[in-house]
């Protein structure tokens, strides 16, 4: 395992068995990628890029697509699956695929487990889903819909995971406050 150095990572982020794990396996667009950067920071899972990477670590579409998250996010890159495997053999698998038969919501996620994710264009290596049949996992859309993009369906399964433990460590309470501004109303979560 090894950390993207060029994305200047929190060295405060240190890894629990709380974590939840998001692995992309040979992700391809830089721009995914750094939204998924985002949403790990922002709740603070740890992200698994598994090589090959269809993008440079630099790419400044990865690094603008992440704002200014990356110092909160924990980013580590793997040469392949076995070796991300080897790092956590004990970890419970999750593959996110429009090939699953079962929805999001029929399975219990624990704390530690590794969500994993394929291209965007191809998704996860069929080799995968063969080994793992009973843990391929399915987010429900619409009759004709291809798939999510990988951004939106990394935050739909993070969420869902969380949820149900949950939301441990999260800032999620608040109030309402309503203003008026230029004929619009608002409303102000505080």
């Amino acid at each position: 395992m090894l950390p993207v150095p060029a994305l200047a990572l929190g060295a405060d982020m240190e890894y629990t068995e709380r974590m939840m794990h998001i692995v992309l396996v040979e992700p391809e667009i830089p721009q995914n990628t750094g939204n998924i950067a985002r949403t790990c920071a922002a709740t603070g899972a740890s992200l698994h890029l598994v090589r090959p990477l269809g993008f440079s670590l630099d790419d400044r579409y990865l690094r603008r697509a992440g704002l200014d998250y990356w110092p909160m996010a924990r980013v580590c890159v793997h040469e392949d699956f076995p070796s991300l495997r080897a790092q956590y053999p004990d970890a419970p698998l999750f593959f996110f695929t429009t090939k699953g038969a079962r929805r999001l919501d029929a399975f219990s996620y624990p704390d530690g487990a590794l969500l994993v994710f394929g291209r965007e264009t191809r998704g996860l290596p069929e080799a995968l889903l063969e080994k793992y049949p009973g843990r391929c996992v399915r987010i429900p859309m619409r009759e004709g819909a291809r798939s999510l993009n990988l951004a939106n369906s990394v935050a739909v399964a993070l969420y869902e995971a969380l949820r149900q433990q949950g939301y441990p460590d999260l800032v999620g309470e608040g109030h309402a406050t309503g203003r008026q501004e230029e004929g619009v109303a608002w409303v102000d979560y505080l």
